[in-house]
């Protein structure tokens, strides 16, 4: 079981062999110890990061929102209004639009993910801390300040200007916000302070010395974003790191989408999802028409939801392997081979893949509001499927290394096509010859879709504030998520 693989590799770190049944995550690893008294040998030692990987679960679904928010808020994909269906007070559409307030549901978990995952890591710290030095200590120290580092930069690339706070606070402390140029020198400071302490393996589950070179080069890729100042010699340098690491591109375009992908070669760092054990990977359910269910033979009829923004679905070329492996459009079927009836409308389903409307309502036939809008399918959804899937979901993947090195290339006045090309070529498109800027940003929307990566690229591309499909052009002043207005009222000076 996945969940059980993240306990054994940081287990593993201290070089203990131990026989166990299954263990969730979720379990007090230590409830039959006095806490006075624990840890009490190495492998304890190795068992209290748990918790604080623990706080990645929540970042795929609309429980920590952080994936929903930097793909719903971008061009690749939308949550349309379908009737009566999805409106949800308009949170989808919000995200959409960019009409988001620092009321927002996703603006208000956002925030709570990552500082659960920054407390955790505090607290972990702390108790480390307290046990002494020794090399493992030291070590397992360094992983989860490289773990925190992680969640500060999902906290400061989505909301700016926040409290960098290191240590576990006393009740009622109100920290003050930093700029976010201040944040980012902390982070890079400990990362590159850390690395020799890091494990070097490919232990896709944990903060290793591969996941901190890749965090390094996402950091310096958007420097000029977040400090004013671009780092493409180091963005690039840390590509390098990345790229000379355990990894290899993948020989098809699905392999490190299939369900067990757990072994992936193009995998650097990953939450482990299982549909039993560790749950909290939902996207079938959100996008598959609610008949699906009959082509995957799954005991859960899914919600008919998200969709591909059609401007979207015509950037990929027919030839392009991706698009296949990526979108659900077109006659469906039952697993027997059976044509499905739509329910509603008596007909063959057959998904249109463009979406009339983001609000389909009044004026709109039940084929339109039902059966339109490309679905999602680029992480495999297994026969059999439960409301949660099982497939990890890559944090951190080898292509993405691969386009963000010919980005630093073609940035500092060279050329990028050495890097892209392998990527195109494996989707049977045909190679680049002088890849622009804005051909690149096509290609990583292509080959990074639904990943959570399209916000961070569109802002940093320079086309975030532009109007596109249902989504008018606005400012930089929604650049970043506001504040949530309950944690200002718990700490004015985060109003500040």
């Amino acid at each position: 079981m996945k969940a059980y693989k993240i306990l054994i590799s940081i287990v593993l770190l201290a070089g203990i062999v131990f026989s166990s049944g299954c263990t969730k995550l979720d379990e007090e690893f230590f409830d039959r110890i006095p806490s006075d008294q624990y840890p009490e040998n190495d492998a304890q030692v190795a068992t209290l990061a748990v918790n604080a990987y623990k706080r990645l679960q929540n970042m795929a679904d609309d429980g920590g929102w952080w994936f929903l928010a930097q793909e719903i808020s971008s061009d690749e994909i939308c949550g349309p209004t379908r009737g009566a269906d999805w409106y949800d007070g308009g949170k989808w559409v919000d995200v959409h639009t960019h009409s988001w307030t620092n009321d927002t549901e996703s603006v208000n978990r956002m925030w709570s993910l990552f500082f659960d995952g920054i407390n955790e890591c505090n607290r972990t710290i702390e108790t480390l801390s307290n046990l002494g030095e020794n090399e493992q200590i030291l070590a397992k120290i360094a992983e989860l300040e490289t773990l925190r580092s992680f969640f500060y930069y999902l906290l400061m690339d989505n909301y700016g200007d926040v409290p960098y706070v290191t240590e576990v606070l006393g009740e009622g402390a109100q920290p003050e916000k930093v700029a976010r140029a201040v944040v980012f020198e902390n982070l890079v400071e400990n990362l590159e302070g850390n690395l020799s302490l890091l494990n070097p393996g490919d232990l896709k589950y944990m903060a290793t010395r591969n996941m901190a070179y890749a965090l390094l080069a996402k950091l310096y890729l958007n420097a000029e974003v977040y400090t004013g100042t671009p780092e493409w010699e180091k963005a690039g340098m840390y590509c390098d790191s990345v790229i000379d690491g355990p990894y290899n591109l993948a020989t098809s375009v699905s392999a490190p989408f299939i369900t067990e992908n757990q072994n992936s070669s193009e995998i650097i760092f990953s939450i482990p999802y299982d549909e039993n054990d560790f749950q909290g990977f939902r996207l079938h359910m959100r996008t598959l028409h609610y008949q699906s269910n009959l082509t995957y033979n799954m005991s859960v009829g899914p919600w008919n939801g998200f969709a591909v923004v059609p401007d979207f679905f015509d950037t990929y070329e027919d030839t392009d392997l991706r698009k296949e492996a990526h979108f659900i459009y077109g006659p469906q079927y039952a697993a027997d081979g059976s044509e499905i009836i739509e329910s509603v409308t008596g007909e063959p389903l057959d998904i249109d893949p463009y979406l009339p409307a983001l609000s389909m309502g009044d004026g709109y036939s039940p084929a339109e509001i039902r059966t339109t809008g490309a679905r999602i399918g680029k992480y495999e959804i297994k026969m059999g499927a439960k409301e949660n899937l099982s497939n990890d979901f890559p944090l951190f993947r080898l292509s993405d290394f691969y386009l963000m090195k010919a980005e630093c290339e073609i940035r500092l006045g060279g050329n990028g096509d050495e890097w892209v090309n392998p990527i195109r070529l494996r989707a049977n498109v045909e190679p680049y010859s002088g890849c622009t800027l804005d051909q690149l940003l096509e290609e990583r929307g292509r080959e990074m879709f639904v990943e959570g990566h399209r916000r961070q690229d569109l802002i940093r591309f320079g086309k975030w504030e532009n109007a596109w499909w249902e989504k008018e052009a606005h400012g930089p002043e929604k650049n970043t998520f506001p504040i949530p207005q309950w944690a200002i009222d718990g700490n004015p000076n985060l109003g500040i």
